[in-house]
């Protein structure tokens, strides 16, 4: 068992491909507490597609792939607030119509120019192919996501669960929404680095929604959310070694697997403690009656 866990990391690229799944991991995880409280799954979807621009214009001009797909993600949340505040449509169509149009572009770039893209790297990640540049900016990325969340959290949570009182109380409720988008767009650059554009949304939600299965609180819920991100993370990276699969994949699909045993067995929440209570009150009733 110990030369399983220790067989993997004596290589360079395993030990710089678990530091980036650490790293995203943890600040997508943090993040995604909100994103399911607030009921913000779609703009996580939005954003994690609409970077994708962004990433392949990084790559044509040779500048680093986080500030590619930051800016890129900044764009699509700018864009998102102008189309929702036209008044024209609503919020979730807004979301639609940006993230398709930029998605679509950045395919559009990469038939356009498919020398130097990668098409399977760039929308399923390539955490294997990690260079030291990109190491850095994966946890450049995911400190300041982490230090924000950490430093506003009690602003934030007031804004998630009561807009009105946050207002009231002199909150810059505003200020703290651009704040909040902001870091999802660094955790969406973080995560693209080792899941791709596609499946980092995955990322973004499931960590958040297993740990509201599970906890009662933000600070429960902030805790099994990022052990949720790195038993995933690790579980997905050693499958993917030993069974020569590709490790964003297998990540995501780890992270389900326990998404599916908290749905089915968390304590008061799980289908099954639910069926089972359920079915103790009416043999309770039966007696009683």
């Amino acid at each position: 068992m110990i030369d399983l866990l220790v067989e993997p990391m004596s290589y360079e690229f395993m030990r710089r491909a678990l530091l980036v799944v650490a790293a995203s991991g943890v600040a997508g995880a943090l993040l995604s507490c909100w994103l399911v409280h607030m009921g913000w799954s779609l703009m996580g979807d939005a954003v994690s597609h609409a970077v994708l621009p962004g990433v392949v214009i990084a790559a044509l001009i040779g500048i680093p792939f986080a500030v590619g797909a930051l800016i890129a993600a900044l764009v699509a949340v700018a864009l998102i607030g102008a189309v929702r505040e036209g008044g024209t449509v609503r919020e979730d169509a807004a979301m639609g119509i940006v993230f398709t149009a930029l998605f679509s572009f950045g395919l559009v770039l990469i038939a356009r120019f498919p020398s130097g893209q990668d098409l399977h790297s760039i929308l399923f990640g390539s955490v294997l192919g990690v260079r030291d540049s990109d190491l850095v900016q994966v946890l450049a990325v995911s400190a300041f996501t982490v230090i924000v969340l950490l430093a506003f959290r009690r602003d934030l949570i007031m804004l998630a669960f009561d807009r009105l009182h946050a207002h009231t109380l002199g909150l810059r409720t505003r200020a703290l929404t651009g704040l909040l988008l902001a870091t999802l767009a660094t955790a969406t650059v973080a995560g693209v680095q080792s899941v791709g554009v596609i499946l980092v949304v995955a990322t973004l939600i499931i960590p958040g929604a297993t740990a509201q299965l599970v906890a009662d609180t933000m600070r429960g819920t902030m805790i099994v959310a990022v052990v949720v991100a790195l038993v995933g993370g690790v579980t997905g990276l050693y499958a993917g070694y030993y069974a020569d699969l590709p490790p964003g994949p297998v990540v995501v699909l780890a992270q389900a697997v326990i998404f599916t045993a908290a749905q089915l067995f968390a304590p008061r929440r799980g289908v099954i403690p639910r069926a089972a209570a359920g079915a103790r009150a009416r043999r309770s009733g039966m007696m009683t009656a």
